[in-house]
């Protein structure tokens, strides 16, 4: 295992520190207050606090269990067995519901506001969002669908989305989202793993100002799903919905049934709640299944204790309906907060529209990828001058290392007294490792803390804890929220293989990390070569796949490269098979094709002919050595030259590299790719 270079540590005065008012204020305050006054726990630190959460797994998530006041029919009789990993068995004997817990807000409280690029805006209370949830459980349940059933989603980050997740949830069925900017086969890919017997799903949608039908699209996935009894059609653009194949077909509105009032069914603590997908870096995508009862506890814990949200508090996060992002900030409901649901492009009509929203909503917590940030910063905004964000609180980051230029930005353009709160975690526990802590100092291109329950080192080859020096992200003990199971995978060999594979027993995220000696976390980017684009999250064999389709390319490798402005640019490097020809009509044919059957978001910004693409002995593409290369680190750190099978082709890339002038805006003129919508 090869780690990046030592990071220089970050300056030892702290961009931010809590006020005492802000310290007392804080949920987490709230807890430590109980913790004693209930359990005669005092803790006089984080760290105090963080070394029992995860050396006494029992107490802590039972004392959660109880501070929630979660919403159960029947309490655990055991709160963890098979503490080793993979195996762990969290809550036995406990019957709960997620539906349940999410919509205890009171009735008049606004719970959904959903917004549109147009400026149309859709609001539910609480009360209002229970007899949404029960029409269309009421209609769902008239369609077959019964506990265990999948229920396909293919719709924007739209009120419609949550509803039916809560819907779901609701009966004991499983949700699963894929968003409509994947073509068919991206959304095959995943949906088609999961049988589902219910597909609803957009006519279209809308991003950056162009609309995209999706008619095609919807009747090439319903001729590819044996399993689908019903397609049930929002609606967005308008379009007809008789034309969506044979499968037997409704509308939103026919779907949505008369009802007495909100059925909700209790199911086990790790009874499947929803199927999320992984961006399948290292083949297809991975069908991650997790329960209610790990997800309310998770989330409520990463929500409240760290994000520090509050029951009526207002939470936007920048986000499309395929990003695990959006499974968690729709958690907020379960702390009783209004979640604002923005459907568009973050940068439509320009990039000072999610500020505008953050102002007109009050919004409390608003979170974004780290590109936006980043592009804000490049722009030179200035949000905090010309938009009244007096109830900002907090401002979340995730997705990419957010750079030290954007920490330094926030603290001097948008608010002084903000919790800037970059996170990371992932898809597969739908939460983050490490992050934020309304008690703590947060120090330049760092992060706080490690989680409460997370039990984060960093590992050297050997299995060794590191402080202050890069390692292998790793949890060394078991979370509620990891995965029931991978679907599909009945003998748990691709979970096994996926996590528990390097180190035995002990979870391998594929992150590096470093922790600091002060308890802070810096991650330095994947061990794989996942591709964000837009909140857009893919795995390069996903994409090799639907690039496959083309004839005339013989090898590819694609990267997601950093630029000076703050941006990202997708670099696609293709060998071309023997006898065909090099031209802007061949590289207008690749960006049309994985337009259409994989995302306008993974269009490449940049397309280069090769000789061959660098590969280790054993055949792998060096897709992160290759990245590093082309955002300027030399070959010597960016691997070992022994491990590639040609190295002549990294020669090439140095070379091409170096004509680019480090990446710097606009290159298309030098090579003919296609304008990505």
């Amino acid at each position: 295992m090869s780690t990046p270079a030592p990071v220089p540590r970050a300056s030892e005065k702290p961009l931010w520190t809590p006020s005492e008012r802000r310290r007392q204020e804080a949920q987490i305050t709230r807890y430590l207050n109980w913790l004693k006054s209930s359990r005669g726990l005092a803790f006089t630190s984080y760290d105090e606090l963080y070394q029992w959460s995860i050396g006494d797994l029992v107490g802590f998530w039972e004392s959660l269990w109880s501070y929630f006041d979660i919403d159960a029919s029947v309490g655990p009789r055991r709160i963890l067995s098979q503490v080793e990993m993979p195996g762990a068995r969290w809550f036995e004997g406990a019957r709960l519901n997620y539906a349940a817990n999410a919509l205890r807000g009171p009735s008049f409280r606004e719970a959904l506001v959903g917004m549109s690029e147009s400026g149309a805006v859709r609001t539910l209370t609480y009360g209002q969002l229970r007899e949404e949830v029960a029409a269309v459980g009421c209609g769902l349940r008239e369609l077959g669908v019964v506990r265990g059933d999948r229920v396909a989603v293919y719709l924007p980050n739209v009120v419609e989305a949550a509803i039916t997740l809560l819907a779901c949830a609701a009966m004991g069925a499983v949700f699963c989202i894929c968003p409509p900017e994947f073509g068919a086969s991206g959304a095959l890919a995943r949906l088609a793993r999961v049988r589902p017997k219910v597909l609803i799903a957009a006519d279209g949608y809308r991003y950056g100002g162009k609309t995209f039908h999706r008619g095609e699209v919807v009747r090439a996935i319903c001729r590819a799903l044996p399993t689908l009894q019903h397609l049930v059609v929002l609606s967005v653009l308008g379009d007809e919905i008789d034309s969506h194949g044979p499968t037997p077909t409704l509308t939103w509105a026919d779907l949505r049934r008369p009802t007495a009032g909100l059925v909700v069914d209790d199911v086990p603590f790790e009874h499947p709640l929803w199927v999320l997908f992984s961006s399948g870096t290292t083949g297809p995508p991975k069908a991650i299944v997790h329960g209610h009862g790990g997800i309310v506890l998770e989330h409520l814990k990463s929500l409240t204790l760290h994000r520090d949200v509050r029951a009526g508090d207002r939470v936007l996060w920048l986000t499309s309906a395929g990003w695990m992002m959006w499974n968690y900030i729709v958690g907020s409901l379960l702390v009783g907060a209004t979640v604002v649901l923005f459907d568009g492009s973050p940068a439509y009509p320009d990039l000072t529209r999610p500020w505008e929203i953050a102002s007109a909503q009050e919004v409390n917590l608003f979170g974004a990828g780290a590109g936006y940030l980043d592009a804000c910063r490049a722009a030179g905004l200035r949000p905090g001058e010309t938009w009244d964000l007096r109830s900002l609180r907090s401002l979340g980051s995730t997705g990419s290392a957010l750079s030290g230029a954007a920490y330094d930005w926030v603290y001097d353009a948008v608010k002084s007294d903000v919790m800037l709160s970059p996170a990371s975690g992932g898809t597969d526990v739908c939460s983050a490792f490490v992050g934020p802590c309304p008690l703590l100092s947060l120090w330049r291109e760092e992060m706080q803390c490690r989680m409460l329950g997370a039990s984060v080192e960093a590992y050297d080859p050997e299995g060794r804890p590191l402080v202050d020096q890069v390692g292998e992200l790793v949890l060394t003990r078991p979370m509620p929220s990891m995965p029931l199971y991978l679907w599909d995978d009945p003998d748990g060999r691709q979970l096994q293989e996926s996590y528990f594979s390097r180190f035995h027993g002990i979870w391998d995220h594929g992150d590096w990390v470093l922790i600091t000696s002060r308890g802070s976390a810096q991650i330095l980017g994947r061990s794989d070569a996942t591709l964000n684009r837009g909140g857009i999250r893919m795995g390069t064999e996903e994409f090799y796949a639907v690039l496959g389709q083309l004839p005339g390319i013989s090898d590819s490798l694609v990267v997601d490269v950093a630029t000076a402005s703050g941006g990202s640019e997708l670099v696609l490097f293709v060998v071309p098979a023997p006898g065909t020809p090099w031209d802007g009509d061949v590289r207008g044919r690749i960006g049309a094709h994985i337009r259409t059957e994989l995302s306008p978001r993974h269009v490449p910004d940049h397309i280069y002919a090769l000789s061959s693409v660098p590969r280790t002995l054993s055949g792998k593409r060096l897709e992160v050595p290759v990245k590093r290369i082309m955002a300027g680190e030399p070959i010597e750190m960016s691997l070992s030259l022994d491990t590639v099978a040609n190295p002549e082709s990294l020669a090439e890339i140095v070379e091409l590299r170096e004509s680019l002038a480090g990446m710097v805006g606009p290159l298309a003129e030098h090579d003919g790719a296609p304008e990505r919508e």
